[in-house]
């Protein structure tokens, strides 16, 4: 139950809703208390059991016989003024009033728990987002997509229904319990305590269940996790999916998984849907005791106890196994969400590994250079980068280029701190990036990366991602620097047209130019260019590669390049293989050296 503690840190916003619905549900449990003290009265009269006293003594609060005298002389009085009739019907309007409070009070009660139960999971949904937005990029190589969307829907709901759900059981049950446990023990001690006695055994034998329920909902939560993974994978790469003809082997794959999903949710509600026989049954027992042993204590006449007190006492018990029977639901409710409370923490909990000194130097611009000092990284246990020494100059191109799999991205991606290196440092203006303000030191960079990463939405807003107040010259003026405004006139809303889920109404050439025109607004100092052109036919590559030379006048440009023919203008060439820099020079420096530039050049050429 501690897992249950980071969630209900949330409700700590809500206490003011939390002490409106205790203090409802109190007023709740006195007036029913009050509803069943008047049928006492009721059927004393009815069997004639009780003498009226002649008179009513003074009241004393704390003296529960006084109250009593006091409450039987009205009723008495009532009666030989106006008949047993008419006091009945008094008190049975009487009645109708107290359970209509009753039920006004209960429903105040969870009119004031909504706010609570629904801001609650509102707060778990944002806190998620937030980390799933701030969280290393090294987090999600390791995790599948489907499997943390599922945390954040299917999981979430989760405590939405089995925990939220219960916390009206949780704040009002535990008060109807302990009141009228009170009220039964003013009736007869020796009674009430074998109640106490009975109720923790049923008790015992419910939490059995609930352990074995956790344990059942926590595979099929991983299982429904594994199951989106696969739905986003199908989404993704139904065009293969389709080439390869592999639509009955992806069929059969998911219907195996999705089949063992279904016979573990079978085991899953069947042990869920046991508490609430087992826990009828086991109120029953108690009924049945509480029967056996009161009657035994009523046909006694030194007890005290008559039989009109005996039916009421019988029918506050009864009452009183409603709010443990809902405890019981809410315990195996509870029990089924605290896995998906362990499956979110493993979100909420996971390391930030990219953090911030409290004491981060702020910056706004880039004034001298950058340097990679024997820069070292890994992401597991093998070394991607190995002694990386490089200064990139302001106003000057570095081009990276090289074998796939030799570390050009990494070395990238590490600018922007999107991963830290394992040893050594990077700088920029002299400063440690581990000591600046991260938000400071990424808005100095754009990136243009191979693969274009567009949002479903409309061309503008693609454009003017991230800035809140771009003007729609700006936009205008950036896609004619990417060479993009051409063919966004001709859409069919122009820059209001819906590009679909990650620009799938697009080809890549045009999906390759908003993405430079989103770079060429931001307007960054710095520009990283990730194998940009690589993935086009020529055309769309002559295109893209006019704006990205637009993009780059007067700024500072690291490219990573797959076709050497583009990079014949940059400032150095940089080679990079197996994690190390193994030339490095002008264009025409390295075809001189007669090294592994030149036979990558020379590959390309004969191709």
């Amino acid at each position: 139950m501690n897992k249950l503690k980071n969630v209900f840190k949330y409700v700590i916003p809500y206490w003011g809703y939390a002490g409106l619905n205790i203090l409802f549900n109190i007023l709740s449990v006195v007036f029913s208390l009050f509803s069943f003290a008047f049928f006492i009265p009721i059927l004393q009269m009815l069997f004639q059991t009780t003498q009226i006293p002649d008179s009513a003594p003074p009241i004393n609060w704390t003296d529960f016989d006084t109250l009593k005298d006091n409450f039987y002389f009205y009723v008495g009085d009532y009666i030989s003024q106006y008949g047993q009739l008419n006091a009945l019907m008094y008190i049975s309007v009487v009645i109708i009033i107290l359970f209509f409070f009753k039920n006004l009070f209960r429903y105040m009660a969870m009119y004031f728990l909504a706010p609570i139960r629904n801001g609650v999971v509102c707060d778990l949904r944002n806190a998620l987002y937030h980390k799933v937005l701030t969280l290393p990029l090294s987090y999600f190589s390791e995790q599948k997509k489907g499997d943390i969307i599922s945390r954040m829907t299917a999981d979430v709901q989760e405590i939405e229904w089995s925990i939220m759900s219960s916390l009206e059981m949780m704040f009002r049950e535990p008060v109807t319990i302990i009141t009228f446990l009170i009220t039964l023990f003013i009736f007869n001690p020796s009674l009430t305590l074998f109640v106490i006695i009975l109720l923790p055994v049923s008790g015992l034998i419910i939490g059995i269940i609930g352990k074995s329920l956790r344990r059942t909902s926590q595979k099929g939560q991983k299982r429904m996790g594994y199951l989106l993974s696969l739905i986003e994978e199908t989404l993704s790469g139904l065009r293969i999916i389709k080439a390869f003809t592999a639509i009955d082997f992806t069929d059969k794959k998911f219907h195996k998984e999705n089949n063992a999903y279904t016979r573990l949710m079978i085991r899953l509600y069947r042990k869920r849907d046991l508490a609430s026989p087992v826990s009828e049954f086991l109120g029953i027992i108690v009924v049945v005791g509480v029967l056996l042993y009161g009657g035994k204590i009523v046909l006694d006449p030194s007890t005290g106890m008559d039989a009109a007190a005996f039916i009421v006492y019988i029918a506050i018990v009864s009452q009183l196994l409603t709010p443990a029977k809902s405890i019981t639901k809410a315990y195996y409710n509870i029990q089924k969400g605290a896995a998906s409370v362990e499956r979110i923490d493993d979100i909420l909990d996971a390391e930030e590994i990219i953090t911030e000194k409290k004491d981060a130097i702020k910056i706004d611009s880039f004034n001298t250079k950058i340097e990679y000092k024997n820069v070292h990284f890994k992401y597991e246990t093998e070394e991607v980068l190995k002694n990386i020494n490089l200064t990139l100059d302001k106003g000057k191109t570095i081009a990276l280029v090289g074998p796939s799999g030799g570390g050009k991205s990494t070395m990238a991606d590490l600018l922007p701190r999107f991963y830290d290196v394992t040893k050594g440092a990077i700088s920029i203006d002299n400063n440690n990036i581990k000591d600046v303000v991260i938000d400071d030191l990424r808005n100095l960079f754009g990136i243009v990366s191979q693969e274009s990463i567009l949002f479903n939405g409309s061309v503008f807003e693609n454009i003017a991602f991230g800035l809140d107040n771009a003007k729609e010259e700006d936009i205008i003026n950036a896609a004619k620097i990417a060479n993009a405004h051409e063919f966004i006139a001709k859409l069919d809303n122009g820059y209001q047209t819906n590009i679909g889920d990650r620009g799938s109404k697009l080809s890549g050439g045009q999906k390759q130019r908003i993405s430079i025109a989103r770079a060429v607004l931001k307007n960054p100092p710095i520009l990283i260019l990730d194998e940009a052109t690589s993935a086009l036919d020529t055309e769309s590559e002559r295109l893209v590669q006019e704006a990205l030379d637009n993009l780059m006048k007067n700024r500072t440009s690291l490219v990573i390049a797959h076709r050497l023919s583009t990079i014949k203008n940059v400032d150095e060439v940089c080679v990079i293989q197996d994690g190390e820099i193994v030339e490095k020079g002008s264009h025409e420096e390295l075809l001189k050296l007669n090294g592994t530039f030149k036979k990558l050049y020379e590959l390309q050429s004969f191709k």
